[in-house]
């Protein structure tokens, strides 16, 4: 039984909360990775939400997506930005933030992008799902489908990602000089 059909036939199971809690504390991490101060609260932020959406996946039965998601991104990708954080030793911002106008624009423009989004996902009617193929989601074919389909894509965000490492540290390096 899906998350969706326990839910529409009245029976919460244990799965739909621990969904809700997942969705509920990953929400609340990306906000922490928004609004706060800190870069570096932010990356644990990043990670708070990370684990969660690792956690979505399990509940989706896509244990490989989940490992990945752990290793690759709460691993990796945050050590890395942590460490860029620590290279352009970043100073404490002055307090005082935006002023009303921005604020309220900023959550006006928030709101319109939400119902824009939004009504064309309330009247979207889901199709019959079947049963995946028996190897979707496997090493093999995540693998396959990523040195061949997507190969080009792979390569490309890889550069653009060393590029901006790249480009972080030239310009650490140069603040450190001057």
């Amino acid at each position: 039984m899906s998350l969706v059909a326990g839910v529409v036939l009245g029976a919460i199971s244990i799965q739909w909360v621990a969904f809700l809690v997942l969705a509920v504390v990953a929400i609340a991490a990306a906000l922490v990775v928004v609004l706060h101060r800190s870069p570096v609260v932010g990356a644990m932020g990043l990670v708070t939400n990370f684990l969660c959406i690792a956690g979505i996946y399990v509940l989706l039965n896509a244990y490989f997506f989940a490992a990945l998601q752990v290793i690759i991104y709460a691993g990796a990708v945050v050590v890395l930005i942590t460490f860029v954080i620590m290279l352009l030793n970043l100073q404490p911002e002055a307090k005082g933030g935006p002023g009303v106008v921005p604020v309220a624009l900023a959550a006006l423009l928030g709101l319109a992008l939400i119902a824009v989004v939004g009504r064309p996902l309330l009247e979207y009617a889901a199709p019959e799902a079947g049963p995946p193929a028996p190897d979707f989601g496997t090493v093999a074919q995540v693998g396959e489908a990523l040195f061949t389909v997507y190969f080009y894509p792979f390569l490309a965000v890889s550069l653009a990602l060393l590029s901006a490492m790249v480009g972080a540290v030239l310009l650490a390096k140069r603040r450190l000089e001057d």
